[in-house]
């Protein structure tokens, strides 16, 4: 513990004082996850204060998601998911224009080796750039760019409107009868849209669990709390989440079906079914986050925007297909829904600026467009089937399904439970991949980009990998 003392002359409670200095000493480091922390005797001790402050304290960082308590274990840093880490109200005022309103310490170490050489950057959520589609675009002038943007409003160029919604209920058989479509600078403004619209402070939402709203730090800004629902083969258990309903207030649920996000999985057409009648059972709305249904090997099922157009709230987005530069997200709701979006933006100054837009509008109308994506889809499926097959020599340790689809393969290790630290392993042998710590509670899995991984490299990715796994074996036995 470092001078730190409690200031008794303010009017900020004595036992938020201690939960703002362990907020402040878990995040800068001081105390790592996993990490045994005093007795509540030596820390009334140390600040001074009652035994009965400290428990108070304890009690609320608990609740808060920073720390676990076990009767006989004592009291743990947590070493579990850091960004959905809520924060008291009193903590966040103070604390906004802090650096301690930071990403996971294991993603800025992460961050950090991307400029090493020969590294395997597993993590990151982006194709690589050789299998990025290529067009060719006529010349723009200045003159032509600023008249297209005389014909933008707040919802977006109307011309990218069009074919994306053309593209919508011809491809995904998706109703446009009362829905309006907002464009957005990415999915993640999306996302930002839809809780300046939805949500307050307080609130509580639910999404899958594993699920990379809990790796997303701007839900603590917002105070809101995300839940998770467990997951099985076939996605979100319905009775979990109608159990979840019953007890709590909840704005609106989450759902990453299609090739999720962290695991890969797509939802079963009936478990889609069983959902959305749950939640219209409990008139709570649905949000379908469907970024990866363009990178699809084969048919999948139904959309829920499909299934139930005026519960749904659908967001899309063209950056995991054509690169992360260009961001491009939408938003389909209904009418009046939308328009709050599009009024949202204008107010928040968030703009979608013009070029972008033309450059995805002119791509999808390009004639080029269709083989390229097929062409695409074939690398991505080759790719994925040759990690499969090396994947194979470690199936007594790890397990992994293929996908159909989307960026990621889920790995989950098959023996005792490992602690955050086991995963510097990875970053050792420099192999950026996405521990489930980032996403969940569970510490025994990671998502690696598959499409990230040459031919040339897949050798030494098993050779690093095999390296790793025979590390985490060691650690068992010592």
């Amino acid at each position: 513990m470092t001078d730190w003392q409690i200031d008794k002359q303010k009017k900020q409670p004595l036992y938020q004082q201690i939960v703002t200095y362990f907020i402040e000493a878990i995040q800068n480091g001081d105390y790592t996850p996993g990490e045994q922390l005093p007795a509540e005797r030596k820390l009334a001790t140390q600040f001074g204060v009652n035994r009965s402050t400290i428990v108070k304290a304890l009690d609320e960082l608990r609740s808060l998601g920073w720390i676990t308590r076990k009767r006989g274990s004592g009291t743990q840093v947590s070493e579990g998911r850091w960004g959905n880490r809520q924060t008291p109200l009193s903590y966040l005022r103070s604390s906004l224009s802090s650096p301690y309103l930071q990403q996971d310490p294991f993603v800025e170490e992460i961050q950090r080796l991307r400029t090493k050489d020969q590294i395997l950057d597993l993590y990151t959520g982006d194709l690589p750039q050789e299998l990025l589609p290529d067009f060719q675009f006529p010349a723009f002038t200045w003159e032509m760019i600023r008249n297209e943007s005389l014909q933008s409003t707040p919802a977006g160029y109307p011309p990218l409107q069009e074919v994306l919604m053309r593209h919508l209920t011809e491809d995904f058989g998706i109703p446009l009868s009362g829905q309006k479509l907002v464009i957005t600078s990415g999915s993640t403004q999306g996302i930002t849209l839809l809780m300046q619209v939805l949500l307050t402070s307080g609130d509580s939402i639910l999404t899958e669990d594993p699920s990379f709203l809990f790796s997303l730090p701007l839900f603590t800004t917002m105070n809101v709390r995300v839940l998770g629902i467990k997951q099985d083969e076939e996605g979100m258990r319905p009775k979990d989440l109608e159990q979840a309903l019953k007890e709590q207030k909840i704005k609106f649920v989450y759902l990453n079906p299609t090739f999720q996000n962290p695991t890969g999985r797509t939802m079963s057409l009936g478990r889609r079914k069983e959902i959305i009648a749950i939640c219209q059972r409990y008139q709570v709305p649905i949000i379908e986050d469907d970024i990866f249904s363009e990178l699809a090997f084969t048919p999948q099922p139904e959309k829920f925007k499909a299934l139930a157009p005026d519960s749904v709230i659908y967001l899309g987005s063209l950056s995991k297909l054509f690169g992360s530069s260009i961001k491009i997200g939408w938003l389909l709701a209904p009418e009046a829904l939308a328009d709050q979006f599009a009024q949202a933006k204008k107010r928040m100054s968030i703009e979608t600026t013009i070029f972008p837009q033309l450059l995805a509008n002119l791509a999808l109308r390009s004639m080029e467009y269709p083989q390229q994506q097929q062409d695409l889809l074939k690398k991505m499926a080759q790719k994925q089937h040759a990690l499969i097959q090396r994947l194979d020599a470690f199936s007594e340790d790890w397990a992994f399904q293929q996908t159909t689809g989307g960026l990621y393969l889920w790995l989950q290790w098959q023996h005792a439970p490992l602690k955050r630290r086991d995963w510097t392993l990875f970053l050792k042998n420099d192999c950026l991949v996405a521990p489930a710590f980032l996403f969940s509670n569970d510490t025994n899995g990671f998502r690696l980009n598959y499409t990230r991984l040459s031919e040339n490299q897949l050798d030494l990715f098993c050779q690093q990998f095999r390296k790793i796994t025979t590390q985490l074996k060691e650690h068992l036995y010592e």
